[in-house]
């Protein structure tokens, strides 16, 4: 009867841990990340997502975030309906080149003021939120050219700072944290830069940012 009674058991436990031992493990979803940016997020995004594979879900919306003035147009439309669990971002380049050119004010009070505008907007989905200051302007500015405009537009260091201060004032107020890819590049422009006249990177410039960009997001990835 003993003897009986103990097989039985031992058949029973063998049975649960056979069932426990078949079944999948439960995945956890990962954490959703969403990129937006101009071409320069274009340039370093791919890399991002290879080198946060299995750890966040990494997306960026589609087309150019441009200047703010087409954010504050299409922030909805890019943010849509999903919960994100870390949006990183960045307005910038196209404000600096477009102004006075441009239709619209592009000036850095006004890239101030629509800042403000779109920090309010993505505060609402609850995201921890993370500013990518704006990469640096040309090598070479006095030759840089604007094919829309067919003019050059001369950015200087001090025009520069004014956008970079602006951008500034409103992360802090907000209390954003910061990822500061203008500082990474600065020293290394004539390294990774695609040509004097050119805002963009090289393949190597790019993965360099991305890098950085990763390391920003993962660590905020646990809070």
């Amino acid at each position: 009867m003993k003897k009986s009674l103990i097989t039985a058991l031992l058949l029973s436990t063998f049975a649960i841990t056979s069932l426990f031992a078949e079944q999948a493990p439960v995945k956890t979803p990962l954490p959703k990340v969403l990129i937006i940016g101009d071409s320069i997020s274009i340039g370093y995004t791919p890399e991002v997502i290879k080198l946060l594979k299995d750890k966040a879900n990494v997306q960026r919306h589609k087309g150019n975030a441009g200047p703010t003035i087409r954010a504050v147009k299409n922030i909805d439309k890019w943010l849509g309906d999903g919960q994100w669990d870390i949006i990183h971002f960045n307005w910038g380049l196209w404000d600096m080149y477009g102004w006075p050119y441009a239709k619209d004010d592009r000036s850095p009070a006004m890239y101030e003021q629509r800042l403000e505008q779109l920090l309010v907007r993505l505060e609402k989905t609850q995201a921890k939120l993370i500013w990518a200051t704006t990469t640096p302007v040309c090598p070479a500015p006095e030759k840089t050219m604007i094919k829309r405009f067919k003019t050059s537009v001369v950015i200087s260091a001090a025009q520069e700072q004014e956008y970079l201060d602006a951008a500034l004032r409103v992360m802090k107020k907000h209390n954003v944290q910061i990822n500061d890819l203008h500082a990474l590049m600065a020293p290394q422009l004539k390294k990774y830069a695609i040509a004097p006249d050119n805002v963009h990177y090289t393949k190597e410039g790019s993965q360099k940012l991305a890098q950085q960009v990763a390391a920003s997001i993962e660590k905020n990835l646990n809070k």
